[in-house]
C-alpha cells in the first residue's frame, strides 16, 4: 500500500486535539514514555487509512509504539507531519515517520519545557501573584486567559497547521522532505549522544596512591576518553536489547541490580568502584 485513500477532515482533527488534550498522558509509562498514547491519539485515524485489522495498520501501530516522548505543548506539530506523510505514502513513509518523530522529539521537549512549563507559569504567576496582594483579580484572570486558554488554544491549532505544511513537503517539496528527514535523524542521534553524556553520571570512583603519587581512576580516564564509562555501558545496554528475551523493563531491572551489587561489593569490601 503507497497511499491512502482516506483524507483527513476537520472532525478527524477535532478527535486527535480531544485525545491530545485530555488522554495523551494516560500511557505514558517508563519503558516507552508516551509512544502508547501517540498511537490512541491518531489509532482511529490510522484506521481510517490503512483499514481496520490490516497488515498496513498492524505494521504502523508497531513503528508508533517504539520509544517516544517530547513536550506535551509540541506533540501534535510532529503527529500533523507524521500524518500527512502516512496519508500521502502510507506504509512506505515508515522510516521517514521514524526519523521525524525520534529528530523533533527532542528539540521540541526542551523548547516546549522551557518555555510553556517554566517560563510563562514563571512570569504570570508572579505578575498574578503580586496583583492578588495588591487586592486585584486581574492577575488571576490573566493567568487563566493566557497559561490556561491561550496555551491549549495553541495546541489545538498546531495540528492542522503541520499537517497541511506537511502535505506540501511530500507532495511539493520531496527534496526538502529527504533533507528535513536526513536533518531530524542526525539531530536524533545528536541527542542521544548528548543525553548519554550528560544524563548517565555515574564514574569510577577508585583513587590509590602508589607511594607518594596519587592514582585518581576517573580523572586519568577523563583525559584519555572523556565520559567513556557512561558511553561504554550504554553500548552494552543497547547490545543487550537486541537479545531475545530482552526488552527495556528487563534491562532497567538489571541496572538496577547491577547498581546494588557494586554497591553492596563496595560496602562489604571497603573498595569503592563506581559513584555517581
Amino acid at each position: 500500500m503507497t497511499n491512502s485513500k482516506y483524507k483527513l477532515t476537520k472532525e478527524d482533527f477535532n478527535q486527535i486535539n480531544k485525545r491530545s488534550l485530555f488522554t495523551f498522558q494516560w500511557g505514558w509509562n517508563y519503558e516507552r514514555m508516551q509512544a502508547t498514547s501517540y498511537l490512541y491519539m491518531i489509532l482511529p485515524q490510522l484506521r481510517k487509512m490503512y483499514g481496520d485489522g490490516t497488515p498496513e495498520l498492524q505494521e504502523m501501530m508497531r513503528t508508533h509504539t517504539q520509544f517516544f516522548n517530547t513536550s506535551n505543548f509540541f506533540h501534535t506539530i510532529i503527529a500533523g507531519i507524521d500524518l500527512a506523510l502516512e496519508e500521502n505514502e502510507g506504509v512506505a513513509s515508515k522510516d521517514a515517520v521514524t526519523g521525524i518523530k525520534t529528530g523533533l522529539m527532542g528539540p521540541f521537549a526542551a523548547i516546549g519545557d522551557a518555555v510553556f512549563a517554566a517560563t510563562i507559569p514563571a512570569i504570570l504567576g508572579g505578575l498574578a501573584a503580586g496583583m492578588a496582594l495588591e487586592g486585584s483579580p486581574i492577575g488571576v484572570l490573566i493567568w487563566v486567559a493566557v497559561a490556561a486558554f491561550g496555551i491549549n488554544l495553541f495546541r489545538w491549532k498546531q495540528l492542522e497547521f503541520a499537517y497541511k505544511e506537511g502535505v506540501n513537503l511530500v507532495t511539493t517539496m520531496q527534496d526538502r522532505l529527504s533533507a528535513l528527514t536526513d536533518a531530524a535523524t542526525v539531530l536524533g542521534t545528536f541527542m542521544v549522544g548528548a543525553l548519554v553524556a550528560t544524563m548517565i553520571n555515574f564514574k569510577f570512583t577508585f583513587v590509590h596512591n602508589f607511594g607518594t603519587v596519587p592514582f585518581d581512576l576517573q580523572a586519568t580516564l577523563d583525559r584519555i576518553f572523556p565520559r567513556l564509562l557512561p558511553a561504554l555501558f550504554t553500548g552494552f545496554i543497547f547490545w543487550l536489547l537486541g537479545k531475545k528475551g530482552m526488552n527495556s523493563t528487563k534491562a532497567i531491572f538489571l541496572v538496577i541490580l547491577i547498581a546494588l551489587g557494586v554497591s553492596a561489593f563496595s560496602f562489604y569490601f571497603k573498595v569503592p568502584i563506581l559513584g555517581v
